[in-house]
């Protein structure tokens, strides 16, 4: 008979024991889980942060050149735009003082780009009508190639420079992902060491938590590969 009323808590601590040992094995189950994919997601980051951080740095190159050509060009249309106006004024003078020849002499050095917008400028017949612009350089024909070289260059730059702040945003952003994918591994770790199942279930359920919205937000992220 007492054999026979030892059974159900006998039967009842196996099945405890049955339940736990299960539990345990989901436990770390999700542990090892939790610290394999983690560490990939971490590994995937910090090399994704070094390729974007690689890419800053070739796009701030192209601006830094961008930006030494844009000098060079602004400087030479300067020294262009200098010649045409010494040129112009000692044509006037010769004008001014009836030596046709020498303003003949003059009109002929007249550089390539300028020659257009001075004849514009005559057509307009500016020493007779009050209406005419003042010089010819206020004329839309008087175009500089150095000046639109010099602008598009300075288009250049501001783009390269923009991708090389969007590149460095987001090598910024997957260290971050590094930062969380870490504690998600800090988290699986120490659940590893506590006996308490509470205690390791919220710290497992904490780190996955972390994991999956890390991974959610590095799917919206551009992604940079070396070819």
């Amino acid at each position: 008979m007492s054999t026979q009323a030892d059974d159900p808590p006998a039967a009842a601590s196996r099945r405890s024991r049955v339940e736990w040992l299960e539990s345990e094995r989901a436990l770390e189950l999700a542990a090892t889980l939790l610290l394999a994919f983690a560490s990939v997601a971490t590994a995937w980051s910090a090399y994704q942060s070094r390729q974007w951080s690689g890419e800053q740095a070739t796009q701030t190159g192209h601006a830094t050149a961008a930006r030494i050509s844009v000098n060079r060009a602004t400087a030479l249309a300067g020294r262009q735009l200098q010649i045409d106006v010494a040129t112009f004024i000692e044509w006037v003078n010769a004008r001014e003082e009836h030596h046709p020849a020498l303003a003949r002499f003059y009109a002929t050095r007249f550089r390539p780009e300028f020659k257009p917008a001075f004849d514009a400028w005559i057509a307009t017949r500016p020493f007779t009508n009050r209406a005419a612009p003042l010089t010819p350089f206020a004329m839309h024909r008087y175009r500089l190639q150095a000046s639109r070289r010099a602008d598009q260059l300075e288009l250049t730059a501001a783009t390269e420079s923009q991708a090389a702040k969007d590149a460095n945003e987001r090598a910024d952003n997957y260290m971050l992902a590094v930062v969380l994918f870490a504690s998600a591994l800090f988290f699986a770790g120490i659940s590893t060491k506590l006996a308490l199942p509470r205690m390791r279930a919220a710290l497992l359920a904490l780190g996955w938590v972390l994991f999956l919205g890390t991974v959610v937000w590095l799917v919206t992220l551009p992604v940079q590969l070396t070819t």
